[in-house]
């Protein structure tokens, strides 16, 4: 399952890879802002507590879609 955090104004957080190393890839509108090597270093450009962790449901389908 893939990990994202949002929050607001476009800003969305997803792992990455650079380097060979893992980092937590900062965009916004789809622009990327900063690859940070720690949540410390997110936080020095986000504000934490505005973040929403983003759960997909496995074989759940929508209503809508049926």
């Amino acid at each position: 399952m893939d990990r994202r955090w949002v929050g607001p104004e476009g800003l969305e957080i997803v792992p990455a890879v650079r380097a060979g190393q893992q980092v937590l890839r900062i965009r916004r509108h789809g622009w990327i802002v900063a690859d940070c090597f720690s949540v410390e270093a997110v936080a020095m450009h986000v504000d934490l507590a505005e973040l929403c962790e983003v759960v997909d449901f496995m074989g759940r389908t929508s209503s809508h879609h049926r």
